[in-house]
């Protein structure tokens, strides 16, 4: 691992996203509140000055590197320390409001990981504070590093590597054969979709600057809203419905998206295996939800269905948004929801938790192995989409979705044994690894939020949340000592 490599890479993402910083400043100015300005000022400085810093000590002391034969290991690692780096600068200015250390980088990561879980326990901060947090949420939706592929070169050389680090899955999908027009063409996708959302919601009455900040956090599955109540303060229906409908997008691989809206062929939507799952167990799932409350309050209108749609897809999505509090319902209705965070949204989306694509695969495997024990001699090939999955693929699959588990399990243990409470101990495990953001009960649920826990509770959740993120492959690979091995 070559630390030229790393160093270059990393002086860039503090250049770049320290310019960033400065653009709630114009928040700041339009709304005349100068004084919040202050602390976005001196992110921006110190970030930039970071970068030109790191950038000056790579070129007198290190061999400089174009990264044009960047190796795998080298790509996780710089996706993991970019991530790293840009959670750090997204936590510096909550420091100016009167925040915690361990509050601030809780809500620095929690933005910038797209999780939504919040520590604050009011909302009397600047607007330029709410902008930042969804901000964060809407660069960390496509990726750090998807961006800067696209618009900066010195990343668009071994794009490659670095592309599928930060976003990986059972499958390498390319729109084009160069990886920085792909990551332009998903960039351009990703705004599109955000900017149709905003005018929408401001022509059903959404004040812009709210139509903002939370279409940022509804396209990128983050679930930071400005409005206290999340989106049930609207009071609106055709708001909620307008956040189902991109809440829904967010959750689809993009990629899928972009041929079907520049080829103008829906039909590939159902020739697409887990776009046919998604759509199927939002329905089901939003069915039985919307029967349950029926059943268990003898009630139901056009808010019943739409706070089970919303739900269903706030929840599938991990965008984490929320339209009543979902914790006041049946155990029943609470565990189907729990079911439905495991499968996650789609593969190549912005949302978080296992994802349907590995899941239909494990299905497949365990098919397959019930019918080689009353076959053994059969050769059955899994197949996604009527393409056959390579075994190595199927094992890391597996291998994933095993250590998906054991780190829920372990995190969940250790936070229910410091907060003497099995509730926050596994659903705050679930919520953050799977980048939902809030979870089940009083303590941490929609109308709550993460701030009277422990330090050290806090300190998990965030692990969890860098984790759910990266989707783990940039954190496994700390464990081989060669990785250790490091060159100038």
């Amino acid at each position: 691992m070559r630390l030229s490599y790393l160093f270059n890479a990393l002086s860039l993402i503090f250049l770049y996203i320290g310019i960033v910083a400065f653009l709630p400043i114009i928040v700041s100015l339009i709304y005349q509140d100068y004084n919040s300005a202050t602390p976005f000022v001196i992110t921006g400085i110190l970030s930039v000055l970071l970068g030109l810093i790191l950038k000056l000590t790579v070129n007198k002391f290190l061999q400089q590197d174009r990264m044009t034969d960047i190796k795998k290991s080298e790509g996780l690692t710089i996706v993991l320390i970019s991530w790293l780096a840009f959670s750090l600068i997204a936590s510096i200015p909550y420091l100016f409001f009167n925040f915690s250390i361990e509050n601030a980088f809780f809500e620095g990561i929690s933005g910038a990981t797209t999780t939504g879980a919040t520590i604050l326990t009011h909302f009397d901060y600047p607007k330029a504070l709410f902008f930042w947090r969804s901000l964060t949420q809407w660069l960390g939706g496509m990726g750090i590093i998807v961006l800067f592929i696209a618009v900066l070169p010195q990343f668009a050389v071994a794009g490659r590597q670095m592309f599928f680090a930060e976003a990986p899955g059972p499958t390498e999908d390319k729109l084009t054969p160069r990886i920085k027009n792909t990551a332009t063409a998903l960039w351009g996708l990703y705004v599109i979709l955000t900017l149709i959302q905003i005018g929408l919601l401001v022509y059903f009455k959404m004040p812009l600057f709210d139509a903002v900040c939370n279409s940022f956090s509804t396209i990128s599955s983050g679930g930071f809203s400005p409005n206290p109540q999340s989106i049930m303060g609207y009071h609106s229906l055709p708001i909620m419905w307008v956040v189902i409908v991109f809440m829904f997008f967010s959750g689809c691989n993009l990629a899928l998206l972009y041929r079907i809206f520049t080829k103008f062929k829906i039909n590939l939507l159902w020739k697409n295996e887990e776009f046919k799952t998604y759509v199927k167990i939002i329905i089901m799932a939003s069915l039985i939800i919307f029967g349950v409350l029926y059943l268990n309050n003898n009630y139901y209108s056009l808010e019943s269905f739409t706070n089970s749609v919303f739900t269903v897809l706030s929840i599938m999505t991990s965008t984490g948004f929320a339209s009543c509090d979902y914790s006041m319902w049946s155990a029943s209705a609470q565990i189907l929801l729990f079911i439905v965070i495991l499968f996650g949204s789609s593969a190549g989306s912005t949302g978080g938790g296992i994802k349907i694509m590995r899941a239909l695969i494990v299905f497949k495997y365990l098919k397959r192995e019930i019918i080689k024990l009353l076959h053994p001699n059969a050769v059955i090939t899994i197949k996604q989409d009527n393409v056959t999955v390579a075994p190595d693929i199927v094992s890391q699959i597996i291998a994933f979705i095993m250590f998906y588990i054991a780190i829920f399990i372990a995190s969940g243990l250790v936070v229910s044994i410091i907060e003497s409470n099995v509730v926050i101990g596994f659903g705050g495990s679930m919520a953050t690894l799977s980048i939902i953001g809030p979870a089940f009960g009083h303590t941490i649920g929609p109308a709550g939020n993460y701030e009277s826990l422990n330090a050290l509770t806090k300190f998990i959740f965030m692990v969890n949340m860098l984790i759910g993120r990266l989707e783990l492959v940039p954190f496994l690979i700390l464990l081989n000592k060669d990785y250790w091995t490091l060159k100038r």
